[in-house]
């Protein structure tokens, strides 16, 4: 009678205990892919105002942002998350490449810091996450060391992970080249920028938080 009491009371806290009120949703890939796009498209779909400003620019964003409570409602069900949009994450930032795009020297080494600490605070929060998606550009290589390292990352830490093919307007957009390279996990093609597919990404959401 007692083991089954202590049981029913460990069973019943954990359930208690498992239903965060803050669920964390993290949006990470390498620079570029389109992360704070696919931010813009979530929060103007759902909460009516964009999250943050984007750039062709490698590095736009610099600092972790995140917008509360975004609810997403379909064929009666329904998620709430905090959205975390994380800076790229890359193995190299060289002041000299943003010298490339015409940035003056003192402005290029300021925003090459703010890109490092950028890419620590990503991997720090991921500790924080109960759910990721990996915003990956179709058009460039999937085997990149940067994506390996991400998913190798999430894969240590077991959280559940949504690929999102990004820029799959563009001719260059290799789809199946992006599901070959990570069979584990389901990968919805996507254009963030133009709302390609979105229905189908909310529907892969809701099977992320199962």
């Amino acid at each position: 009678m007692i083991k089954a009491l202590k049981k029913f009371m460990n069973k019943f806290f954990k359930n208690v205990f498992s239903k965060k009120k803050h669920v964390k949703l993290g949006l990470y890939g390498p620079p570029n892919g389109g992360k704070t796009t696919l931010a813009n498209r979530i929060c103007k779909d759902w909460i009516g105002e964009e999250m943050g400003s984007v750039s062709s620019m490698a590095h736009e964003t610099r600092e972790i942002q995140v917008k509360e409570q975004v609810n997403i409602k379909s064929n009666g069900k329904e998620i709430t998350f905090n959205l975390v949009d994380t800076p790229g994450i890359a193995t190299k930032i060289d002041y000299e490449d943003f010298l490339k795009s015409g940035m003056k020297e003192v402005q290029a080494k300021k925003r090459a810091k703010e890109a490092t600490k950028g890419v620590i605070d990503s991997i720090k929060w991921l500790d924080n996450m109960d759910a990721v998606i990996v915003v990956l550009d179709s058009t460039e290589d999937p085997y990149s060391q940067v994506n390996i390292t991400i998913i190798g990352n999430l894969q240590a830490r077991d959280i559940p992970v949504l690929i999102v093919a990004n820029k799959v307007d563009l001719k260059k957009s290799k789809l199946k080249k992006v599901q070959d390279a990570f069979p584990q996990y389901e990968v919805v093609g996507i254009s963030a920028k133009h709302g390609t597919n979105v229905t189908e990404f909310y529907e892969s959401l809701f099977d992320l938080f199962k």
